[in-house]
């Protein structure tokens, strides 16, 4: 029986997923579980895989489509089952072209630079077709020929590449299969795509791909050479769409305070002494203080849910960590349970996690209170935007010297600003500032923190 692979919904915030590459041809044989193609999600790349046995009879959807959850993608089924009414049920296709479609040019009319509304699809020529000459979009080059290899993978074989690798190709429009891995066993990895577009040749000439290979979508689109339209990723769309859900309907109001970071930075000297390992930061030990101050104020500690306000019984912190698409909030979950050691180690792993795209839904979602920190880029203070249906959120800024007056003489301390957005919905003035006040105290006195 036919099986049909559509775009699936692999988290929870997903309403559409881009097409990243397929690790598929039609013709290949597949088994439940197979790795089918990669897809860009509102938070991170993902894989999806096959939910049924048979052949990939054909292939509907284009690498650098984005798709609404629930498009058909392509079919799965036996070398003599009929599939046409599958076919026929399917989005039309906007044309039908006998051979690949030229990118070299951009119209001048203008033209849509995400996905179409209507999930118009281009039918993938048969594989194992010869390469066709160089094609590609205009502005990215071609790939030099010490990076190109002499043969295109036209045997149906999955190009050997890193995610990060193939992610960097798909935007600047590199067709894997041309080059050459110096990674292990002749893995592609990052520093060979960039090897490839340093040495690309002037603006104008065309970049490799093959009859096989669908067309890709530039990640960056000139037009007239005026402007630059860049196409939105899956997190980039997220971020407006959460954001806008925030910043209007969500009544905002913004507690300052100033804290002393002496104490802190005097604990984070010492323990830098002992050696790496235990090497903090400023925002590790504002991820305790926030989370055992949560733990102390459960009022805080809260969701918006329309109907009711949700007090959680344990507290889970996110931490807004940037990526080059824009920002995501992975979860330390049981915060207030865990040592400042625990944090800081958990912490440097998400955040990598994160930048590398790898984060899995389990892992940026369910914060109960999120903090972010702009301190490390120079930033004395700033407001953040409430991530619904949190209540609140901390918003950090550097650590500097600063002259204040304590007992009538002025002094030099280290001092931190932050500030609260707090959804007055859920959290009152009282509360909001009776909170701070308990985040303030356990900051500044951090041995409270490791007792």
């Amino acid at each position: 029986m036919a099986t049909k692979v559509v775009m699936e919904a692999l988290s929870p915030t997903m309403e559409e997923g881009r097409l990243v590459k397929w690790l598929k041809n039609e013709g290949d044989a597949v088994k439940t579980g197979d790795v089918l193609a990669e897809v860009e999600t509102d938070k991170a790349v993902m894989e999806l895989v096959a939910r049924g046995d048979g052949i990939i009879r054909k292939r509907i959807a284009n690498e650098g489509d984005a798709s609404p959850v629930g498009t058909l993608l392509a079919v799965i089924a036996a070398a003599d089952e009929n599939i046409d009414a599958l076919i026929a049920a399917a989005p039309a296709p906007a044309s039908k072209p006998t051979t690949a479609e030229p990118t070299t040019a951009e119209p001048t009319t203008a033209e849509p630079t995400t996905a179409d509304p209507a999930p118009a699809r281009t039918p993938i020529a048969a594989p194992a077709q010869p390469p066709l000459p160089p094609v590609g979009p205009s502005g990215f080059g071609a790939v030099s020929a010490p990076a190109v290899a002499p043969a295109a993978a036209s045997d149906g074989k999955r190009t050997r590449s890193s995610p990060l690798a193939r992610r960097f190709a798909s935007e600047r429009g590199i067709d894997l299969s041309q080059v050459r891995g110096s990674g292990p066993g002749g893995r592609i990895i990052k520093k060979d795509i960039e090897s490839a577009v340093k040495s690309a040749p002037p603006d104008g000439s065309k970049t490799v791909t093959t009859a096989t290979a669908p067309k890709k979508t530039p990640r960056f689109i000139t037009r007239d050479g005026d402007f630059q339209d860049i196409p939105n990723t899956q997190i980039r769309k997220t971020i407006a769409r959460r954001l806008a859900e925030s910043i209007g309907p969500v009544p905002t109001y913004y507690l300052t305070a100033e804290f002393d970071a002496g104490r802190a930075a005097d604990m984070r000297a010492q323990l830098k002494e002992l050696g790496d390992n235990y090497k903090l930061s400023f925002n590790d030990i504002v991820i305790k203080a926030v989370a055992n101050a949560l733990s102390e104020h459960p009022e805080v500690n809260a969701w918006w849910m329309g109907d009711s306000i949700r007090h959680f019984n344990r507290v889970h912190v996110a931490m807004a960590v940037a990526i080059p698409d824009g920002l995501i909030t992975p979860v330390i979950f049981d915060a207030d349970r865990k040592s400042i050691s625990q944090i800081s180690a958990e912490a440097r792993h998400l955040a990598e996690l994160a930048r590398q795209r790898k984060l899995t839904p389990e892992q940026y979602t369910g914060s109960t209170f999120s903090v972010s920190n702009l301190g490390m880029l120079g930033i004395d203070q700033f407001t953040a935007i409430i991530n619904p249906p949190e209540a609140g959120i901390l918003a950090v800024g550097g650590v500097e010297a600063k002259a204040v007056v304590e007992n009538g003489q002025v002094v030099v301390r280290q001092r931190m600003r932050v500030t609260m957005s707090c959804d007055h919905r859920v959290i009152d003035g009282a509360t909001g500032a009776k909170f701070l006040q308990t985040v303030k105290r356990l900051f500044e006195n951090p041995l409270l923190l490791v007792v």
